[in-house]
């Protein structure tokens, strides 16, 4: 059965569902009032689309099966799931929200692309079927990511979520529902403290930009694209696991090694993150970056498959 993705707004996040739903042989049909959307969009999957081959293509996959359309009503019609990626302001998605919501058919789902709103908040103004317009946010690039988290609202069914669940895993995504409404959701929130850190660390002359990344990339990050915090400190501890990890370093918590509140953004410190950080693209275009990245996650996504739990036989894991 042939499936249909709407998109309001087509940024890096709404270009990155299209791509990933062209990939996995949906129809996409999107909106944007910019007047150079289509455009854009288009070179977007363009750019995207040797990746997406490398990574494997599904059947009746093809960038032709988008369609641009002239309004958000036109947009919705027919959707078996429909995308916001609108700014990040609260009143403009309310707003917005509650437009899809009168013109959507009433079965289907409704995901935000939000990065920290909170689904009832979003849902306030939505006065057909508020319950399934849910938090449903990516990662970027979202064509090659698969986490989505998802948060259902105050009147959000456990059925309206299960169904996000089925469409979302269909475009070949891993859906983690959060168990409850936090601004954040999950992984931004430990994204943004480890932010906070390194640029305190950048602030007080610590370490530059490029030596803060060289600390991920050559170390933590390598495990935690396969363990993930908590599994990488229960190896910690050896035989015993975590409660030995635990007794050994957990008193290590209450020594100040953090500051989770983040520095003030001083034209010095935003001189620093941004000299830093042009240092290290050293002047090559950011679209000659995204292609660097996505030919090393597409590589990684092909090992680190080989070891995701389903793998091992661990049925019903994330």
């Amino acid at each position: 059965m042939s499936r249909q993705l709407s998109v309001i707004g087509t940024g890096v996040i709404g270009n990155g569902w299209i791509a990933r739903a062209l990939a996995q042989g949906w129809d996409v049909v999107a909106f944007d009032p910019a007047p150079d959307a289509a455009e854009r969009t288009r070179a977007f999957v363009d750019n995207a689309w040797p990746s997406l081959e490398k990574l494997g293509l599904a059947e009746g996959a093809a960038p032709t099966r988008l369609t641009f359309v002239a309004s958000l009503e036109e947009a919705v019609a027919g959707a078996d799931l429909i995308q916001e990626n609108v700014p990040e302001r609260l009143e403009l998605k309310r707003e917005i929200l509650a437009a899809i919501d009168a013109a959507a058919a009433p079965g289907a789902i409704i995901g935000s692309s939000t990065s920290g709103f909170k689904p009832s908040d979003l849902q306030r103004d939505c006065a057909w079927v508020p319950g399934r317009v849910i938090v449903a946010h990516p990662f970027n690039p979202v064509y090659l990511l698969p986490l989505v988290e998802l948060v259902g609202g105050e009147a959000t069914e456990p059925r309206q979520i299960e169904q996000a669940q089925a469409l979302y895993q269909e475009l070949a995504m891993r859906p983690l529902v959060v168990r409850r409404e936090i601004e954040g959701h999950i992984a931004d929130r430990l994204m943004e403290a480890l932010w906070r850190e390194a640029l305190h660390l950048v602030n007080d002359g610590v370490a530059t930009t490029e030596e803060v990344d060289a600390a991920v990339v050559y170390g933590c990050g390598l495990r935690w694209s396969l363990m993930g915090t908590f599994l990488t400190f229960h190896l910690a501890g050896g035989e015993q696991g975590m409660r030995h990890m635990l007794e050994q370093f957990g008193p290590a918590l209450k020594l100040p090694w953090t500051k989770l509140e983040a520095p003030e953004l001083t034209d010095e410190l935003i001189d620093k993150v941004v000299e830093g950080c042009e240092f290290q693209a050293a002047e090559r275009p950011v679209a000659e970056l995204d292609r660097r990245r996505d030919d090393f996650l597409v590589e990684l996504l092909d090992l680190v498959q080989k070891y995701w739990p389903e793998a091992e036989g661990l049925e019903g894991r994330i």
